[in-house]
Parts: C-alpha cells; structure tokens; sequence
C-alpha cells in the first residue's frame, strides 16, 4: 500500500455541486456549463494531479445561496466566495488566486 501521492496542485478549489445544480449551469462562454466544468476550462488545467490546481465538485458545502454558487479556495479556506451566473471567470480566477496578476 502505497503512503502517499504527490501532485502538482496549488490549491484545491472546492465548488459545491448542489448550487451548481439549483442555478442550472449559467456560466462559460454560452451560459450553459456549471461553475467547475467552465472554470477548468476557461484556464485550460490538465486533468488529475498534473494541473497546477484541483477544481473539485462537492456535496452541499451548507451555505445554499439563492442564484449563486459557493466556491471554497482550499489554501485559503476562511473567505468563502458566492459566484453568480455569468460571472466573469478571469476575475474570479484572480480572485482565487488560480492566475498570476500583473504588477
């Protein structure tokens, strides 16, 4: 049994699939994908641990927003962020901390 596996992940970016669910997709380019499958898309991460970070569907994190999603960084776990449909994907990739930012 092996004790360990490495990865090459950052973060881990935890999107709650029931919201996902409730607000019907609403986000990539035409509005009609959910939160985490536009979102690995729109940053073109390689699948498994060979992206740079994980962008995992979960159970029902408890928040329940109505008409958002909630979305967890996992490196910084205290701010929870509500996304809402349509919302512009390369700031809120920033706002996670999944590109770099200009200085």
């Amino acid at each position: 049994m092996k004790a360990s596996v490495r990865s090459n992940w950052k973060t881990a970016i935890l999107v709650c699939r029931k919201c996902s669910k409730k607000v019907d997709g609403g986000f990539g380019p035409k509005g009609n994908q959910p939160l985490g499958k536009a979102l690995k898309k729109h940053l073109s991460l390689k699948k498994g641990r060979k992206g740079d970070a994980g962008i995992l569907d979960v159970g029902c994190l408890g928040i329940c927003p109505k008409g958002a999603v909630t979305v967890v960084n996992g490196a910084a776990s205290r701010d929870w962020l509500l996304v809402k449909p349509g919302a512009d994907l390369d700031a809120l990739a920033a706002e996670l901390g999944l590109v770099e930012t200009g200085a």
